[in-house]
């Protein structure tokens, strides 16, 4: 393997272009090592991460106790194929299962893999338990989502750059509005199987929808025998100040699809987790991942989900999260439209006359702040969970001073 001559951030990003597909648009910054809220590059030079790699990285960068559970468990055993039983499986899905609430847990590598086995279970739930005549189930999603990259995943985006001539797509999904009740009402009919949707939408940027949508949700799934499943892949394990957004409206779904801060940034992990009648559609052979479940995986999770608990970052990220949204509310600037905050997660909304929000993104990361534009004019920040007060402080500053 080749090295670039010199170690410059220009000479590594000039190798990435000519070698690597052009599928990301990065900033232009070349990361070497990671610790708490901070990442390094290969110049040399500090930034205080406020995306915490989609909310992968909530326990904070290189996260020293989930590291050495890797460590150790990497010099025993890494992977047995699901062909195998393994020491380290059978005790994540009981962890799993006692904090979060659910039956049963189903272990997957990515996200987009947790939301295919979600869909999977809901159709044939359908089947098998609704009675839906086959292969007719429908599923309702959200315009303006995000679920992932996979060819049925993108063919119920609403979004041009996800579903850019990959088509044919998989039918069976009805898009509604998102936050509209009514539109979710109008949609469900007796094919219906499920109800699939971001209890927030942060890709779409960090959108939260009307109070009472979820409750809604839940009231309509009940009424007509439909299942409620919700995609807590970036909005759970503490992001929003709750160990899932759901919370915030005191109702449970059937099912919940969670990943990125599952293994802390260090591996990946994502697990479908529902209640018994959902999770017994699937028997032996018709689902599954050579990957999913391994030891490796399992040991690194366990750790991951240990952090969150005995640190009390989902506490953190609720005392935290009201002060980030005092400092992002009192920015003085003309040239925010709406600032969407909850938790440790907020979407600054800027006005089209302000020129889009990449340019801010590469103003802050001159300042030492990285953070990622989505949809031409958001800003969305997610820091690590591990932040401090004083750290939210000096980022709003550089914030406000680039928008100023």
């Amino acid at each position: 393997m080749s090295t670039p001559a010199g170690t410059s951030s220009q000479a590594f990003i000039a190798q990435e272009n000519q070698y690597g597909a052009h599928n990301y648009h990065p900033l232009d910054v070349v990361c070497t090592k990671g610790e708490g809220v901070y990442l390094t590059d290969v110049d040399g030079k500090k930034y205080m991460d406020f995306l915490a790699a989609y909310s992968a990285v909530n326990q904070g960068h290189n996260h020293p106790r989930i590291g050495e559970a890797m460590i150790r468990q990497i010099r025993e055993l890494a992977l047995t194929s699901r062909a195998f039983r393994n020491d380290q499986f059978p005790p994540l899905l009981e962890k799993l299962c006692r904090i979060t609430g659910f039956d049963k847990a189903l272990l997957m590598n990515s996200g987009a893999e947790a939301v295919e086995t979600a869909l999977k279970a809901a159709r044939k739930w359908g089947y098998d338990k609704k009675g839906i005549e086959y292969p007719k189930a429908e599923i309702i999603v959200a315009d303006g989502n995000f679920h992932g990259r996979t060819t049925t995943i993108v063919g119920f985006s609403t979004d041009p750059d996800s579903t850019s001539r990959f088509g044919p797509f998989t039918p069976g999904f009805r898009i509604v509005p998102y936050g509209d009740l009514e539109a979710v009402k109008a949609a469900i009919n007796p094919n219906t199987c499920a109800i699939f949707m971001e209890p927030i939408q942060g890709e779409g940027g960090v959108v939260i929808p009307p109070k009472g949508f979820l409750k809604g949700l839940r009231d309509l799934a009940d009424r007509n025998n439909v299942l409620l499943i919700l995609d807590e892949i970036q909005s759970g394990l503490g992001r929003t100040g709750k160990l899932f957004a759901f919370e915030h409206e005191g109702i449970r779904p059937d099912g919940i699809t969670i990943g990125k801060a599952l293994s802390g940034g260090f591996y990946p992990v994502s697990a479908f987790l529902a209640k018994d009648e959902v999770m017994d559609v699937f028997t032996p052979g018709i689902h599954g991942s050579t990957y999913g479940g391994n030891p490796l995986a399992c040991a690194v999770a366990s750790e991951a989900l240990d952090v969150l608990v005995d640190e009390k970052l989902v506490e953190r990220a609720a005392e935290l999260g009201d002060h980030l949204r005092h400092r992002l509310t009192t920015m003085k600037t003309d040239k925010l439209a709406e600032v969407r905050v909850i938790g440790l997660w907020a979407g600054v909304q800027l006005k089209p006359e302000a020129g889009g929000a990449r340019k801010y993104c590469y103003q802050l990361k001159d300042r030492g702040m990285l953070c990622k534009d989505t949809h031409v004019d958001t800003i969305r920040l997610a820091p690590p969970l591990v932040i401090t007060k004083a750290q939210i402080d000096w980022a709003v500053d550089q914030l406000e001073a680039v928008l100023a």
